[in-house]
């Protein structure tokens, strides 16, 4: 190994040091600043997504500037408010109804039990009978411990939706419609708008054939969890298993028949593959080349430092930040290990996310 080789290994091992620093860093950073720092990244993808309409007004309709952010902060406050209105309405209800089926689900748990333990009783094999009251105990907190963490991330949530107004007031105020905008920003702008309004009509439509299906099976709060489905859509991968789940409980104590259990998670569950495998793809067309382990892992990342809310944002901020590693040369390696692209591999066609 000559001098010139060592000393490249040594000035990469540096950089990934540095790296593996910065990173450990801006986490903890964004772990500390987590409760202006969601409210300001949400506000940024709003401003995105809606920017769009500001610009048509002065353009086209040759509207002042200012009546054209008013009137579209008007229809972003009246969006904010419905939404936050269904969240507070859904999680209400939930809570209501927790304790009820939970204390259903305990005693169908119980029975099962006790039929199980007779069995093993009769093949002589009480050394593995299943203890009722431990069973009982973690049964009975399971769910309203579940909805109560779900009802503190939305209270927060609805709590940080002036925060998130303030943002989008300045953000859109600040914007120049008739700036002319290139390169890396016209990138980001154009894939970030297309990803939320992809996954906006996804999301929806995916909801709207759970709704039908459950409300169908005649299930209780079947639009509750249409609602529900319509959220967890927008965290992939992870959401629709865990919208697919969340009717179990409420299946079980109302039907207390397995062939109905069965149809409330089966039946959505292969619409969320149809939706996920299918039509998802083809509508997403070029997507945001991320590669499926990429997805996960930001998941993961996001979740750790955000909670429910960084998983719903990992997606789009990873692809960002993989648009804007692919514009410098010295980091367009990372670039492609976002996107699934080993050195040495050709582009591929179609890829997956």
């Amino acid at each position: 190994m000559n001098n010139t080789q060592l000393r490249n290994e040594q000035v990469w091992l540096a950089v990934g040091s540095l790296m593996i620093i910065a990173t450990v860093a801006l986490a903890a950073a964004l772990v500390y600043t987590r409760d202006v720092m969601i409210p300001f990244v949400l506000s940024i993808f709003i401003t995105t997504a809606v920017s769009p309409i500001v610009d048509f007004q002065v353009r086209r309709w040759r509207i002042p500037s200012i009546f054209a952010v008013l009137s579209t902060l008007m229809l972003v406050f009246a969006a904010l408010t419905l939404f936050g209105a269904f969240v507070v309405v859904a999680v209400q209800t939930m809570a209501q109804t927790a304790y009820e089926y939970s204390a259903q689900v305990d005693s169908l748990t119980k029975d099962m039990l006790t039929r199980v333990n007779e069995h093993l009783t009769s093949w002589k094999l009480e050394e593995i009978k299943f203890d009722q009251s431990a069973v009982s105990t973690e049964l009975k907190s399971l769910l309203p411990d579940l909805i109560t963490r779900m009802a503190g991330t939305v209270t927060t949530l609805v709590s940080h939706g002036f925060l998130i107004l303030f943002f989008v007031v300045f953000l859109l105020v600040g914007r120049n419609p008739d700036q002319k905008r290139e390169n890396i920003y016209t990138e980001i702008e154009s894939t970030i708008r297309g990803y939320i309004t992809t996954m906006n009509a996804l999301a929806a439509f995916t909801a709207i054939l759970v709704g039908i299906t459950l409300w169908g099976l005649r299930l209780h709060m079947a639009w509750l969890f249409a609602f529900l489905v319509f959220l967890f859509t927008f965290i992939p991968n992870i959401g629709p298993i865990v919208a697919t789940l969340l009717p179990v409980p409420v299946a079980v104590a109302q039907f207390q028949n397995p062939w109905m259990v069965l149809a409330v998670v089966a039946i959505p569950g292969a619409i969320h593959m149809v939706v996920g495998n299918l039509i998802t793809p083809k509508v997403m067309g070029r997507g945001l080349e991320l590669h499926p382990v990429t997805v996960l892992l930001a998941l993961a990342f996001w979740g750790l430092l955000w909670g429910i809310v960084g998983m719903v944002l990992a997606v789009p901020i990873v692809a960002m930040i993989r648009i804007v590693l692919s514009h410098f040369s010295t980091t367009r390696f990372l670039a492609d290990l976002l996107a699934g692209r080993l050195p040495g591999t050709a582009r591929p066609t179609s890829p997956s996310i």
